[in-house]
């Protein structure tokens, strides 16, 4: 009988796309996904370290889990990810029920690991200091044929004083342009129309192999790849962002009018404390120079309320960076202290009240710009990626019947097809009649509905996935996520 799996992730983008490796990995060993509410015999946490209350988070669940293992003989639980590579041995101590714990270096080892576990009867615990394989040479399990996840990079090689994340995900490792390009390509070929470049810090690609130009010279290589719709990409670095590659985006056609750029905070001297090597003046410079080339532009970012030591003139100057850059989203955080990140032993750690009367402060703040930024589209024509409505919403409303997309800036539209037949990956221009804080609608009829491949690939694998062997005839892997998704910080390190 074939045995099922379910595969619960936590966290960033990384994560995500690692959880579609680790799927296809157990795909490619016989594992099949479980059917909705029935109990897997297999159950991956994939962990995140990053957000406050992760390890309470995993370990409540790790209970749950025990008591589904203790009925049903034979199920086994495996722990990877960030919070696995941080505690390793911890993990099996405080829930000797687990079965494996892998790190971030080596989820491709995980069927060889669940395997040892069943025969020694055992639990295993494999954490490695360094990579072992790029996740890309890892086969994938896709649920959408037309957007995808391409990474380009792993690891940061930054020391942002709240973040943990370097230390667990290794020094920054760069892929060579050309497996990446084959990659792109080898997904167009399947029916992709959108991928998504992905990295702890996209703008610092190619600095292992010494071109600090790569990242524009990518860009503009994925605008001459055939069919390739939409690329985008996250996150950048405001250190190490540069007019090459804003020049870039502009100048091709396919890189989206989009750019998500973590803030973290507004003040000078919360940024140096932070160790962010950039400051307030030279972060919007970088949006007046992005808006200089591409008026339209959708901006978004990270904000962290609360450092130690934040002071009330300090939150001011966040909020008067959000009034000024004029967001169409923000990612809003509550600064909590991480074990074994140099903030967690700075004096002046601030009380939970003043944390949280700031944070409301801001976030009422941002919805207010958003709103404001949305209301500039009401009229405008936007070009809808349409979404898969099992995947990201669909119809939104019985008498409606609209269903959903992503705008080239990658604002969310809620759109009615009228009498057209409308599938996921097809494109669909429409106007905007109405703005909200969050997304936007379009209910008149759409003036043109453009059927693509990817549509047609939808519609051929409705309803079943797919799962890509390690390589194909280009020689890399064919990788993919779900229908686009929200903008989303790569993680609170970027």
């Amino acid at each position: 009988m074939t045995k099922t799996y379910e595969v619960r992730t936590y966290g960033c983008q990384m994560n995500v796309h690692d959880s579609e490796r680790l799927s296809g990995l157990l795909e490619t060993a016989g594992y099949a996904a479980a059917p909705s509410g029935e109990t897997p015999d297999l159950v991956v946490f994939n962990t995140c370290a990053v957000r406050e209350n992760a390890d309470n988070k995993l370990y409540g669940n790790l209970g749950h889990v025990a008591s589904l293992k203790a009925k049903k003989p034979g199920m086994q639980v495996a722990v990877g990810g960030c919070l696995a590579q941080k505690d390793k041995d911890t993990i099996t101590t405080r829930a000797p029920w687990v079965d494996v714990v892998f790190g971030t270096h080596n989820i491709g080892s995980l069927p060889v690991l669940l395997e040892r576990a069943r025969i020694a009867e055992e639990s295993q615990v494999e954490i490695l200091e360094s990579l072992e394989v790029f996740p890309s040479t890892l086969p994938t399990k896709r649920d959408s044929v037309f957007a995808a996840w391409v990474s380009i990079s792993v690891g940061c090689n930054n020391t942002c004083t709240f973040c943990i994340v370097p230390a667990l995900r290794g020094k920054e490792r760069d892929r060579r342009p050309g497996d990446i390009l084959a990659e792109i390509e080898a997904l167009v070929a399947e029916g992709v129309v959108e991928v998504t470049l992905l990295g702890q810090n996209v703008n610092s690609y190619g600095v292992e192999f010494g071109d600090r130009e790569a990242f524009s010279k990518l860009l503009r290589a994925c605008g001459r790849i055939e069919g390739l719709e939409r690329v985008r990409f996250t996150s950048p670095h405001p250190a190490a962002f540069s007019d090459d590659v804003i020049a870039a985006m502009a100048e091709t056609p396919n890189v989206m009018p989009q750019l998500h750029m973590p803030l973290q905070s507004g003040s000078d001297r919360i940024l140096k404390a932070m160790r962010r090597s950039y400051r307030k003046e030279r972060f919007l410079g970088i949006l007046d120079r992005v808006r200089a080339q591409m008026p339209d532009a959708a901006i978004t970012t990270d904000i962290i309320v609360g450092f130690p030591g934040e002071t009330e003139e300090d939150f001011l100057e966040t909020m008067d960076v959000v009034r000024k850059a004029r967001f169409s989203s923000a990612f809003t955080f509550q600064y909590s202290q991480r074990p074994g990140t140099p903030a967690a032993d700075l004096p002046d750690q601030l009380p939970k009240a003043v944390v949280q009367e700031r944070y409301e402060r801001l976030a009422a703040l941002v919805s207010e710009v958003a709103w404001a930024e949305n209301q500039r589209l009401e009229g405008t024509v936007v070009e809808l990626l349409v979404s898969d409505q099992s995947q990201a919403g669909g119809r939104k409303d019985a008498e409606t019947h609209r269903m959903s997309g992503r705008a080239r800036d990658n604002r969310l539209v809620h759109f009615t097809p009228g009498g057209h037949d409308v599938r996921p990956g097809d494109l669909v221009v429409t106007t905007v009649t109405k703005a909200s804080p969050h997304h936007l609608v379009a209910d008149d009829e759409p003036i043109e509905v453009r059927r693509t491949r990817a549509g047609d690939a939808w519609e051929a694998r409705q309803g079943r996935t797919s799962v890509s062997p390690g390589s194909v005839g280009l020689g890399m892997p064919s990788v993919g996520v779900p229908a686009p998704l929200p903008p989303a910080p790569a993680c609170a390190a970027t």
